[in-house]
């Protein structure tokens, strides 16, 4: 385990200074540039990197995988943010779930060589995905020690578990002078986890919860941005509640980071939201194939978003890692 840690920081460091390469996004020099002439204006730029679904991807797929050789992994993605925070050291990280289940790694270490290597790439915030009940409560909860993070999650109810007062609803974070609400929703257990992995936790409606915490957000603790990390899915052909749904009957938010449905997108998509304003909505993929970025630009004087821009790095990046 620490032997595989130590390997693991050693690679990180090694590539850290490896081309950026990405859809839609600028060249390294570009941000430092514009961050040069934002430094002097009133404007102030936010990056957010974000992941989703990466099920204990810890390295890349083999090399003869059929649809992804040598792609894929925290250890590969790990070393696109490591290069990133270079030039944006104040940059958002943030995931949307599913963080567990999927390599070896899950069913020898539980979750912990997962929250450690997240810890050591210093994400922001998290929420909780289906396959991270798949240890129980107890199994998520022995791991929770090991992430050096928050989990948000604002429509499952852990009145009466273990988890209770452990989750929280959604977190403040301050980057740049900047106040970023973050809060995070989950899928409906019942039917897709075993009742005895998630026992007394209720599913609220996420609409509903949605609209409650991003109107707290933007109107009681005033932040300048509002984040979902939805564990819903991104599009479904019945009606089951999904991030085009929530994007568009909810108010106050964003930027919808999704998961769960492992949709590859390449650059955010952008809806319209009960105010009429915009809502981006992205998704990554699995297990670490891809990396998001989306890129605001915000005015001090006027209190509001003035552009916005998204990236996917692609697939191809992380080949012969």
């Amino acid at each position: 385990m620490e032997e595989f840690m130590s390997k693991s920081r050693r690679l990180f460091i090694k590539n850290a200074g490896l081309g950026m390469l990405g859809v839609g996004s600028l060249s390294s020099f570009g941000w430092r540039e514009m961050n040069n002439f934002l430094s002097k204006s009133d404007l102030i730029s936010l990056t957010i990197l974000h992941t989703n679904d990466m099920h204990s991807r810890i390295e890349a797929f083999p090399e003869n995988h059929r649809k992804y050789p040598g792609q894929g992994g925290i250890v590969n993605v790990g070393r696109k943010i490591a290069e990133i925070r270079k030039f944006e050291p104040e940059l958002l990280l943030l995931d949307a779930g599913d963080i567990f289940q999927g390599t070896p790694y899950f069913n020898e270490y539980g979750g912990e060589l997962e929250f450690k290597l997240m810890s050591f790439l210093k994400y922001d915030c998290a929420t909780i995905g289906n396959h991270d009940f798949d240890n129980g409560l107890d199994g998520f909860n022995r791991m929770l020690k090991h992430a050096e993070f928050p989990f948000a999650n604002a429509n499952y109810n852990f009145k009466d578990t273990i988890l209770e007062g452990k989750i929280k609803p959604y977190k403040i974070i301050r980057k740049k002078g900047l106040k970023i609400g973050v809060f995070g929703l989950g899928v409906q257990l019942e039917g897709l986890v075993s009742k005895e992995n998630y026992l007394e936790t209720k599913y609220e409606d996420p609409i509903q919860k949605a609209n409650e915490i991003a109107t707290l957000l933007k109107e009681e603790e005033k932040c300048n941005l509002i984040v979902c990390l939805s564990h819903l899915g991104y599009s479904y052909k019945n009606t089951k509640v999904c991030d085009k749904d929530l994007a568009q009957k909810t108010a106050h938010i964003d930027l919808i980071i999704g998961g769960h449905t492992h949709t590859f997108l390449e650059k955010a998509e952008a809806f319209k939201n009960l105010q009429g304003n915009k809502v981006l909505v992205n998704q990554v993929g699995w297990s670490a194939i891809n990396l998001g970025r989306v890129d605001f630009v915000f005015s001090k004087k006027e209190n509001k978003i003035l552009q916005e821009e998204s990236a996917m790095f692609l697939r191809k990046n992380y080949a012969n890692f």
